[in-house]
């Protein structure tokens, strides 16, 4: 039997969800997904563009809640409902309409790490392993009963973009194992620990300046959770011109004075901070790229600032 789905869906994760879905039987009825945010650094697939190949109806209203779309999803007539990284709440008027349920793809081994770009998150925090939970959707953001999760490590070198890929390809595992359940009636619904929940709100680019204070891994952990697609970490010159710190890697040594000295090494340059050092590998001085020994050369002539 063929099971009919409506799909809210963006990003890659989006994509992989629909995949997923295709290959075990279901039928998409339609798909729902976001425009394009003009200032947003769209380094991921377009769903609208997938969507498009394979002659699936999709559509981007600004807000799919409101009656008229509540409407027309209910003459859809979807035995099931998913959301693959759609960013908007869908209305319990939606999540009525299936009666073979409506579940959500979160990025996090939840209840932990509820809301908000959770991959960022879990780097942040310096969590060691982190996954992909399927559960039912509520109108609670991330509270619904798990059907199933999918745990994967996170590496020393993993950055956000990097830990994303390995996430979009646990959740078409865990997919491949629940969708037969759910076609045939009989997924899990596992509730949700309270106790054990947290919840993270969006980050924003400012969020990613640095404090050196902080130890080297702290603050390592920071830059690879920002570093390219993402906005980046950053500090400030003496002069206040801004540095972007696109990746340096956190050494145990002795830190070398004041938290945020540069010093020079040989042909590297490490940054105290307020345990250990960081030695800086790729950074941006306005519109100037440096690697390396290029880091070193930068400020060769001004060792010893004090980075804030």
């Amino acid at each position: 039997m063929i099971m009919r789905a409506v799909v809210f869906a963006y990003h890659n994760m989006g994509i992989a969800g629909l995949e997923s879905l295709l290959r075990n039987g279901f039928e998409v009825a339609a798909i729902f997904t976001h425009e394009d945010d003009p200032e947003e650094n769209r380094w991921f697939d377009s769903v609208a563009d997938w969507a498009a190949g394979k002659r699936i109806p999709v559509f981007s209203p600004e807000d799919v809640n409101k009656p008229d779309w509540v409407g027309r999803i209910r003459e859809m007539r979807p035995r099931t409902l998913f959301s693959f990284y759609y960013r908007k709440l869908l209305s319990q008027e939606i999540l009525q309409i299936p009666p073979g349920g409506a579940f959500n793809l979160h990025g996090s081994l939840l209840p932990a790490y509820r809301g908000r770009c959770p991959v960022n998150w879990v780097l942040v925090r310096g969590e060691k392993k982190t996954g992909v939970t399927l559960h039912r959707m509520t109108a609670r953001a991330d509270a619904g009963d798990i059907v199933g999760r999918k745990e994967v490590p996170i590496e020393f070198e993993d950055s956000a973009v990097t830990l994303f890929r390995k996430l979009c390809r646990a959740a078409e595992d865990l997919m491949a194992e629940l969708l037969p359940l759910i076609r045939s009636g009989q997924a899990p619904s596992i509730p949700q620990d309270p106790a054990s929940a947290s919840y993270f709100g969006g980050r924003k680019p400012e969020d990613g300046r640095i404090a050196w204070g902080a130890g080297a891994d702290e603050i390592y952990n920071l830059i690879r959770a920002v570093t390219e697609p993402y906005p980046g970490a950053f500090a400030f010159l003496p002069r206040g011109q801004k540095i972007m710190i696109w990746w340096a890697v956190p050494e145990e040594e002795g830190n070398g004075g004041e938290a945020g000295t540069v010093r020079i090494s040989g042909d590297r340059a490490r940054v105290a901070a307020g345990r250990g050092r960081l030695r800086l590998e790729d950074v941006q001085v306005g519109e100037k790229r440096l690697r390396g020994a290029e880091i070193a050369e930068f400020f060769k002539t001004q060792t010893g600032v004090v980075l804030t």
